[in-house]
């Protein structure tokens, strides 16, 4: 279900590009600060401003394209037409991308059930696939307030840069007004937590982590 949403934001890894440095311990408050994203779905997520925003509006009329092109049914050529991709970050070099998704029902002309989320989280998930080689996942299911979300963790090397291997994971959840996934392609552990680490606030839930560490307990 929807496997081409991930193929559709993917982009290719860029081993030269320029990007802010990361954060590290011998950082001050006054050089490392915090931005908060505020989307009309109902949810926030913060992030370091050694993170650099990416624009994605020139970019979204070729993501949809390209999504449609790959759509392998009407519901997915539907949801194509519907994506969005309001919060692409970059760092590092090699690059390291947070990219956020969302799909409103308003658009879509329906809403997801609660039974939908893992189908809809695999979908997203699996269009990487078609751009790195990837490991055998790992799997979780948690709530942050009143909300489920769902998890995927998994390693992938990149097709177009065989020498670059990225840490890959996928978390989603479903609101009243549409559908959300957090998409993080990093390459080491100290960016992993920095991306799960950013505080997340759904329908005004009080914000967490955006992926706590007994986030794998279901899974095991």
């Amino acid at each position: 279900m929807l496997a081409v949403l991930g193929a559709a934001i993917q982009q290719p890894a860029q081993p030269t590009a320029a990007a802010t440095p990361p954060a590290n311990e011998n950082s001050t408050p006054a050089e490392i600060k915090e931005s908060v994203y505020t989307n009309d779905l109902g949810f926030t997520y913060s992030y370091t401003t050694d993170w650099k925003v990416i624009d994605s509006k020139p970019l979204l009329p070729a993501v949809r394209l390209n999504g449609e092109d790959k759509a392998v049914n009407n519901s997915e050529k539907e949801a194509a037409q519907c994506l969005q991709v309001p919060l692409i970050l970059r760092r590092g070099t090699p690059v390291s991308s947070i990219v956020t998704v969302v799909i409103p029902y308003d658009c879509l002309g329906k809403k997801f059930d609660t039974s939908d989320l893992a189908s809809f989280g695999s979908g997203v998930a699996s269009g990487m696939k078609r751009g790195f080689d990837v490991a055998e996942p790992s799997y979780g299911a948690y709530k942050l307030g009143k909300h489920s979300l769902w998890i995927e963790r998994t390693q992938g090397t990149s097709k177009a840069h065989p020498d670059l291997m990225f840490k890959i994971e996928t978390v989603c959840s479903l609101l009243k007004k549409g559908a959300v996934c957090w998409m993080g392609m990093v390459q080491d552990e100290i960016t992993l937590k920095a991306f799960e680490q950013g505080l997340v606030s759904i329908e005004g839930d009080a914000p967490q982590a955006l992926v706590p560490s007994n986030a794998f307990a279901l899974g095991k």
